[in-house]
């Protein structure tokens, strides 16, 4: 991977993953967003892999729809436990509060685990296990030209 991603889109991609946001093809997924309003598409061929989200799109980094589907091929580290603590996360409205400050979005979470007695430490190690896999992992990206799907909204 040229540019890495903020370590912040795993516990996002954690929370695709336990949401059951991700439906997996032979050579392609469709993920949905965490908010449901939008769902992204991540494609492959061999280690060239695609993807239409805004963070694969504009800042030219692996955005979490594609870290979740390196993770449910085992390209990455997953621990499901871990993933877990991220489930029902509405990120789009908590990334949106902070300001897009994605640090500051997972430092609110891990704080209010870290409030209910959860080890924290465990997950940070975590987190930076998958980042480290990050930084090693023998991939292409590239932008994808699949338009981004827009749901409609429930009861609407």
């Amino acid at each position: 991977m040229l540019k890495l991603p903020p370590i912040e889109k795993i516990p996002e991609a954690y929370s695709a993953i336990v949401d059951n946001r991700v439906v997996m093809s032979e050579h392609s997924a469709l993920v949905d967003s965490s908010d449901y309003t939008k769902r992204y598409t991540v494609t492959w061929d061999g280690d060239l892999y695609t993807a239409n989200d805004n963070a694969s799109i504009w800042q030219g980094y692996a955005g979490y729809p594609m870290i979740a589907v390196l993770m449910l091929q085992d390209k990455l580290s997953l621990d499901i436990h871990i993933a877990a603590y991220f489930k029902d996360i509405n990120w789009k409205a908590l990334n949106t509060k902070h300001k897009n400050k994605y640090d500051k979005a997972v430092a609110e979470i891990l704080d209010s685990l870290k409030e209910k007695g959860v080890d924290t430490d465990a997950i940070n190690a975590e987190i930076n296990k998958v980042y480290e896999d990050i930084s090693t992992l023998d991939i292409s990206t590239k932008r994808s030209g699949i338009k981004q799907i827009k749901l409609p909204m429930e009861g609407g």
